[in-house]
């Protein structure tokens, strides 16, 4: 009977997920003009019925065993959490002052772990491909981000409680109250106005700040808590603003995200790289984002360190020379094909297959996205429970060629840990129109060769004539105009129409007739400069943690309060601990020789000497990760000098000399040996009974 209920629990997850994505495309749908409200509306009622009848399942299972399904991720999430705080893996920041959302600190076994995991990215990604590693400062200039159009377009609407001041994110705010409403049984609405909720649940994203005004105050939206009004929604910018320098007359922010500091170098690194493409530069670094509303631990918050790649290339030629490495790894690929589809499911493909078929839309793009797979892989992300969602259309930059978030599955659903953008070459141009420096990148032909080219040549008279102080911007936009932007111009003027060109700052000047000559010419070559595209894999190390936590987590068969974390050796915060058997000082003076060799070995360790008996002391490092426990006994020092050496997963030990213990370990945890080929190896050790 339990085990029908967990299966039933299970489906009922499942179908709730896929009713999810489902009401997900057919928003997408709407907002095309390829799907009509009513559409959206039985979809989003049926997605509130599925999640009643798995909230009914796990009722039933509760009251049937007395015990929370296996399935219930309130559970899972409620007891892993104990595990991280009460290990320190990670606790919240300020917490004798009452902590402040959005911020945490990492103990000792979250900071390893952490170092651990950026110093496998920086080997598998750095140093495998040869990138260019650079640090740059967190506080950043104003006129940089107003480039990248941070300062501009980095926000979320926000509303505070009018007696308290305390903030809210109005989106949220209207989406809780609204789903409240549909959901009330003692009040239920009428279904005409059910269906005028719905609709406007379907495009909350989308409302304008008096649109979404006008909701918050047609359905008395209040303050959560105190029940007091609310403000009118108003635009807030996630950075962090701050002054640079004494008088406090330059603006600064904290960086929202690292990739800035790698642009603005762009010429001096392609200096660095010999003036050749393509070339990747990377940065692990904090970034800074003003949350409105913190939550869910280490998913959302308001400092977090980023591990970024911008990868340079020409983008008329984006073919990767390594692809053929990753062109048959098979990640799990929700492509746009199947989240509009009927199944809304992601499937295995083989990159290779995606590439021709045009599912992702270049060599270099895909050869991340199998990296990025290898990577989780590598790190301990269940594969099953990853996969990699193509961005709908309209989620995507107008500026950008393709885009591809690696999501896993988690007790929170599906998280964004990993973004990987063709971002076409927006980046390089926005920095270079606002900073007036060039830059471009030049490739040069193997022998000359005669093209047609197209040039401009403003008339400086006519323009200053019109334009004035202006003429200036107005030239510098004709002349950056690329081919095919000045042969639009051509033809509208031709046509007698008037032409618009976009300074760098966003001014929009009309252009006519007489004002400028745009031809084409053929001309002697020996090369062409562009602007390079940028290829960006974005990773959230914090979000790739937790997610990992979640997938190492679990507990001994038989015994639920015996939990583990079964983390992978190159990640483990410790990577062996040495326990005398008993307390006699000939099994310490080993214990701790070993532990030096450990440490000489670059292996960090830890001796365990309490009064406990040894099951006792592996339960307590399995709760911690440890991956391999070494116990020195009296046959140690008495008889054939071996020690003991069990690994943490399968419990199963083996009798190896104590001299050979630390290369071992070494050889396990750089993954040059396995533990199946150690224990074919050494003989085998029965286990203590406590440990079994």
């Amino acid at each position: 009977m339990t085990t029908e209920l967990e299966q039933q629990i299970a489906a009922a997850q499942e179908a709730v997920t896929k009713q999810g994505d489902t009401v997900r495309s057919l928003k997408a749908s709407l907002k095309e003009g390829k799907a009509e409200k009513s559409e959206v509306d039985v979809a989003i009622q049926k997605l509130a019925e599925l999640k009643l009848a798995l909230e009914s399942k796990q009722k039933e299972f509760e009251k049937t065993t007395g015990k929370v399904s296996s399935q219930s991720k309130e559970a899972l999430r409620a007891a892993l959490a104990g595990v991280l705080e009460r290990r320190m893996f990670y606790i919240p920041s300020f917490k004798i002052y009452g902590s402040v959302a959005g911020f945490y600190d990492y103990g000792p076994p979250g900071c390893a772990i952490k170092q651990n995991m950026t110093q496998v990215w920086r080997t598998h990604f750095v140093l495998e491909e040869n990138m260019l590693e650079v640090e740059c400062p967190a506080v950043t200039p104003e006129v940089v981000l107003k480039a990248s159009g941070h300062v501009d377009r980095f926000t979320d609407f926000m509303v505070t409680d009018v007696a308290t001041g305390e903030c809210f994110r109005a989106d949220h705010l209207l989406e809780g109250h609204l789903e409240a409403l549909l959901e009330d049984k003692k009040n239920p609405v009428s279904p005409e106005k059910a269906k005028v909720i719905r609709d406007l649940l379907a495009g909350v994203g989308e409302l304008k700040a008096d649109t979404m005004g006008a909701a918050l105050t047609e359905y008395d939206v209040r303050a959560p808590g105190t029940g007091n009004a609310i403000s009118p929604p108003f635009a807030f910018n996630l950075m962090f603003k701050t002054s640079i320098g004494p008088k406090g007359d330059m603006v600064g922010f904290l960086r929202p995200e690292t990739a800035q500091g790698i642009f603005v170098n762009f010429r001096d690194l392609l200096y660095y790289n010999g003036g050749k493409l393509p070339f990747a530069a990377a940065q692990i670094g904090n970034s800074y984002r003003n949350e409105i509303s913190p939550r869910a631990g280490l998913l959302r918050v308001r400092e977090f360190t980023q591990a970024e790649i911008e990868h340079f290339v020409n983008g008329d030629d984006k073919r990767h020379p390594k692809f053929a490495l990753v062109a048959d790894l098979r990640p799990l690929l929700y492509s746009r094909e199947l989240q509009m589809g009927e199944e809304k499911k992601a499937q295995p493909m083989s990159l290779g297959e995606a590439v021709s078929r045009g599912i992702i839309a270049n060599e270099t793009l895909a050869y991340f996205i199998g990296r990025t797979w290898l990577f989780f892989c590598k790190i301990g992300v269940n594969p099953a429970r990853m996969r990699f969602r193509q961005h709908l259309q309209h989620e995507m930059a107008h500026y950008a060629t393709d885009c591809w978030d690696g999501e896993v599955e988690t007790t929170y659903g599906w998280v964004e840990c990993v973004g990987l953008a063709d971002r076409s070459a927006y980046d390089l141009k926005a920095h270079s129109a606002m900073s007036k420096i060039d830059l471009t990148a030049f490739e040069k032909f193997p022998e000359p060769r005669m093209e047609e080219v197209v040039k401009v040549v403003p008339n400086n008279k006519e323009l200053g004539a019109v334009f004035k102080k202006d003429q200036k911007a107005v030239k510098e936009a004709l002349e950056a105009l690329d081919s095919n932007a000045a042969l639009d111009v051509k033809a509208k003027l031709e046509s007698g129409q008037a032409a618009t060109v976009s300074s760098c700052d966003g001014q929009t000047f009309e252009i006519k007739a007489g004002m400028v000559e745009i031809k084409k010419v053929t001309e002697k070559v020996t090369g062409k400069t562009y602007t390079p595209s940028v290829i960006e894999p974005s990773f959230g190390i914090g979000r790739i943690m937790y997610c990992m936590f979640e997938h190492c987590y679990y507990t001994r068969e038989g015994d639920e309060t015996r939990a583990v974390m079964g983390f992978k050796p190159v990640v483990a915060p410790t990577k062996a601990t040495v326990f005398p058997l008993v307390q006699k000082p000939a099994l310490n003076e080993l214990a701790g020789r070993i532990s030096r060799e450990l440490t000489a070995a670059g292996l960090s360790n830890l001796i365990d000497t309490t009064g406990n008996t040894i099951g006792k002391r592996y339960a307590r490092t399995d709760e911690i990760g440890v991956p391999f426990a070494v116990t020195v006994d009296f046959a140690s020092v008495e008889g054939d000098g071996s020690v003991t050496l069990r690994e943490r997963d399968s419990m199963t030990q083996v009798r190896v000399p104590a001299g050979e213990v630390a290369v071992v370990i070494r050889d396990l945890v750089d993954d040059r040996t396995s533990w199946e080929a150690v224990t074919g190896k050494y003989p085998a050790q029965k286990a203590p009974a406590d440990d079994e």
